[in-house]
């Protein structure tokens, strides 16, 4: 494996920040989690725009332009030859001292991942999810915005440690005010009378580039989707529910806090959604081979 960093490439084990990197001493910086598949990245452009969206509201200067940072992406894949992976992205505030104050940090790092991710084994996709609600409750939008993908993430991280600890794949995690607002690291949508119903960013949800395209993809099919405000009794209550995520990609939920969504098995409509995001994913995105020349 070969990862960039700041336009070199270097070997797993020599692949090294500094230790004053405010990246790692306080979590100050961005990343995005992007998916290859077939030789086609999926969804580039939306992901490094969301990129380049959270550095400008953390005041980070990212040292490469867009498409600067779209060949470098392209020249790692190649590098590693390869044609599907997860590649992580990730911008940090670079080498400071061990203070907070950020203009202690002249010059951002880049740093970019091409490997492989399996969150969940194959019989999930299935089987569906058996989940739980966690007492971690989601940052408040007015502390960090969830719109910023920042490389802080402490919050669901410590969610995530409930879920371990039940022996749960995953978990929801509620607002303060105890509407759903997302999973440690999944969009989640419910279905309630033919009608798709995923929670808004204000409650603390991410601005999911898979949840977009599910919306996407459910407007094209004529399934009604929209975005709304719901508690775990609307979930325990609909007739399906999954997950949306870059590595997740859309996965069903079939059970939550010990009670069956549904008839607990993966619904009509997630099967469809399902589909028809694999298919999207077998025909559209950015070349790879074609790219690194343009």
């Amino acid at each position: 494996m070969k990862i960039y960093i700041d336009g070199r490439f270097y070997d797993r084990e020599n692949a090294k920040i500094s230790v004053f990197d405010h990246g790692l001493l306080y979590g100050d910086g961005v990343f995005e989690g992007i998916r290859a598949y077939h030789g086609r990245v999926f969804r580039l452009d939306e992901h490094l725009r969301r990129l380049y969206h959270s550095a400008r509201a953390t005041t980070l200067n990212i040292p490469l332009t867009l498409d600067e940072m779209k060949s470098a992406v392209i020249e790692t894949l190649h590098v590693n030859e390869m044609n599907d992976a997860y590649i992580r992205l990730v911008v940090t505030r670079g080498v400071g001292d061990l203070g907070l104050d950020p203009r202690k940090c002249p010059k951002a790092c880049v740093i970019i991942i091409a490997g492989k991710i399996t969150l969940y084994p194959s019989e999930f996709y299935s089987k569906g999810l058996d989940l739980i609600t966690v007492s971690t409750k989601r940052n408040i939008p007015e502390a960090v915005n969830p719109a910023i993908k920042s490389l802080n993430y402490l919050n669901n991280i410590m969610a995530k440690i409930e879920a371990n600890r039940a022996n749960a794949p995953e978990a929801i995690m509620l607002s303060k005010d105890g509407y759903v607002a997302e999973c440690t690291g999944d969009n989640i949508f419910i279905v309630k009378d033919q009608t798709l119903l995923t929670p808004p960013a204000w409650v603390g949800a991410l601005e999911g580039i898979t949840k977009a395209v599910v919306i996407e993809i459910a407007q094209k099919l004529k399934i009604p989707a929209r975005e709304g405000i719901f508690t775990p009794y609307d979930i325990y209550t609909a007739s399906e529910a999954f997950l949306t995520g870059t590595a997740a990609e859309v996965i069903p939920v079939t059970r939550l806090d010990t009670r069956d969504i549904g008839d607990g098995r993966p619904g009509p409509i997630t099967k469809k959604l399902i589909a028809e995001f694999r298919k999207l994913t077998l025909r559209e995105g950015t070349p790879i081979h074609s790219s690194r020349k343009s």
